[in-house]
């Protein structure tokens, strides 16, 4: 992304959001200006004070000019510290905004893009490219109007004192400026390799946050170090080579500088053996020539920042550019919901992939039955599972729910009447309470929380800590066990009351005394509902009341477990081999 249209769109974003704040990011621009016109009032005093004042001329100069001098600087500090104030608060506000929208947009985006950008890329969207965006914006916004107007200021001033010396040292800005843009181009390319590897770093230290006890026990740490030093070197170079780039660009433009100014005194010599320039009038001169180094230098050194607000701002938008979920639908589901499922000749095939996830999948599920959906990994079970909900989409077919075709129902509808237990609990860093109650409409009551909780055969557990429903989970619910985060799932499924309801291997990352507990809780969620099941312990799946097989994207058996091992075909093969090797590893522990 580096096309001119590219960058004007990234500018209108930018200040397009900065200028909602108008009323107060006007007052700090004012303030630069106040700022930048009292820069050349130093230089403009020099030729009154070395002409009237050193002569004895005019005496009372030895009390009006070091009192200017003061008032010059108190003014210059207070709207300094205003306009540095005012459009800090602008930065901030639209940071929280940027995020705001940013945040928004992550929790609407299709699960697709999830599992096509890893979530420290994410990360350092919100942390990393974000703040470096609104931060970058007001040091360039500060920088641009506040140097700019100095330079300008100052010019006027030397075109007043000698325009012939003002249009030789003036000669020195295209030539500056064909530099700028040179150096600027390969700042922006480092600035966008280095976005890349922060997001890389973030990544290999979440894993190492993550896998840590994996690290330990694999002697993984060589490994993990050299992964890590790679990259961190790697941004290393990045660095050096940005500084480089970064600090070419001052003592170009001040080497630039010095031989305009050297010209400017060489033609003022010249002038004054002619009286064309009085001695004060010259000390002006080269005073605000020597003023305009400072912000000259300021505007060359800008062109870093720019590039990476430039740069940050591709990956922030990047993402609020993002098509959201497709929802389409205009309809409720009408109530009361049965929980009436039909898959009619459902196909899936992923982007890149060479065969067909599901192959014309045709089920239908009556209201209040439960319905088992097991195969080998890769038979399609989960993406047909996902495709009720609408995360996944079909490429073919149609889904129906009490008679209802999905993708005419607004998702809020449809998922509202959906609830889902899966192997992979998402507890939130808060109270058992609030995760129980979690997306409620209308905040659940303690009593029936409780409830709940009892149902989960959890209550017992919750009481005994010290603050009971309101004991928070912690992190990852890193304070509870593989059962307690499952009967935890369990009890926010029965708060919500959902007719229909999704059970993702919910009990094969459990110990058989944690499994017993979890499914005596699933029995009591799953009566009166319609319950699809994916599970890959067939020990769980024998009391539904139907069975369905799916193998390379197709059913190839239907029934009960009785009917199916009956059959002996797929289902009570992999049945029998499941049942030998559970015998198998219990007779080793035993």
């Amino acid at each position: 992304m580096t096309s001119q249209p590219v960058k004007s769109y990234l500018w209108r974003q930018i200040y397009g959001r900065v200028l909602r704040y108008w009323p107060r990011l006007a007052m700090g621009l004012l303030c630069l200006v106040g700022v930048a016109a009292s820069q050349p009032l130093l230089a403009v005093l020099m030729k009154p004070m070395l002409d009237g004042g050193f002569s004895g001329a005019k005496p009372h100069y030895v009390y009006t000019v070091p009192a200017i001098i003061i008032g010059i600087f108190l003014i210059r500090g207070v709207l300094s510290f205003a306009s540095e104030y005012l459009l800090a608060w602008v930065a901030n506000s639209v940071l929280a905004d940027l995020r705001k929208e940013m945040f928004d947009r992550l929790l609407r985006l299709p699960d697709t893009y999830f599992k096509s950008m890893g979530s420290s890329v994410l990360l350092n969207r919100f942390v990393v490219d974000a703040t470096n965006v609104m931060q970058l914006a007001t040091d360039v916004i500060t920088t641009l109007v506040r140097e700019s107007l100095i330079v300008v200021f100052l010019v006027g001033v030397l075109l007043y004192l000698s325009w012939q010396m003002t249009l030789i040292a003036l000669v020195a800005f295209p030539l500056s400026a064909f530099i700028m843009r040179r150096i600027s181009q390969r700042v922006r390319r480092i600035n966008r390799e280095t976005i890349v590897m922060n997001g890389e770093l973030t990544r290999v230290v979440s894993e190492g946050i993550d896998g840590q006890r994996v690290i330990k026990l694999f002697g993984g740490y060589e490994q993990e170090n050299s992964r890590f030093w790679e990259i961190n070197n790697r941004l290393r170079r990045f660095a050096m080579r940005n500084t480089v780039a970064s600090a070419a660009a001052s003592p170009i433009t001040q080497t630039i500088a010095a031989v305009a100014l050297a010209i400017v005194v060489a033609t003022a010599l010249n002038q004054s053996g002619s009286n064309q320039i009085t001695v004060g009038g010259f000390a002006a001169f080269v005073t605000a020539m020597i003023q305009m180094l400072d912000p000259l230098k300021r505007l060359a050194n800008v062109t870093s920042p720019m590039q990476r607000m430039l740069v940050s701002a591709e990956s922030v938008f990047a993402l609020v550019d993002q098509d959201i979920e497709v929802d389409k639908g205009t309809r409720t589901l009408p109530e009361p919901v049965r929980g009436h499922i039909v898959f009619k000749d459902v196909s899936h095939q992923f982007p890149n992939a060479d065969r067909l996830t599901l192959n014309q999948v045709s089920c239908e599920i009556t209201p209040g039955q439960t319905v088992a959906f097991i195969g080998r990994s890769g038979s399609g079970k989960t993406t047909l599972m996902s495709m009720l909900p609408r995360f996944t989409l079909p490429s073919a077919g149609t889904i129906c729910v009490d008679g209802e075709n999905i993708e005419e129902l607004t998702l809020e509808s449809l998922r509202s009447h959906i609830s889902l237990v899966s192997q992979d609990v998402v507890l939130f860093d808060d109270t058992i309470a609030a995760n129980v109650g979690y997306g409620v409409n209308g905040k659940p009551s303690d009593e029936a929380i409780r409830s709940a909780l009892a149902d989960a055969n959890l209550i017992e557990w919750v009481d005994s800590l010290p603050n009971g429903i309101h004991s928070r989970v912690g992190e990852n619910a890193a304070h509870l066990s593989g059962g307690q985060r499952q009967r935890l799932a369990i009890a926010r499924a029965l708060i919500k009351n959902a007719p229909i309801l999704i059970l993702d291997e919910a009990t094969s990352a459990l110990d058989n005394e944690s499994e017993r507990q979890v499914q005596a809780s699933l029995e009591r969620l799953m009566k009166g509902r319609t319950t699809l099941v994916i599970a890959h312990r067939l020990s769980t799946v024998q009391n539904a009341d139907r069975i369905v097989v799916l193998d390379q994207g197709r059913i190839v058996e239907e029934g009960a477990h009785a009917q199916l091992m009956e059959k002996n075909g797929l289902y009570a093969s992999l049945y029998r081999m499941q049942f030998h090797d559970s015998a198998n590893s219990e007779a080793a522990t035993v």
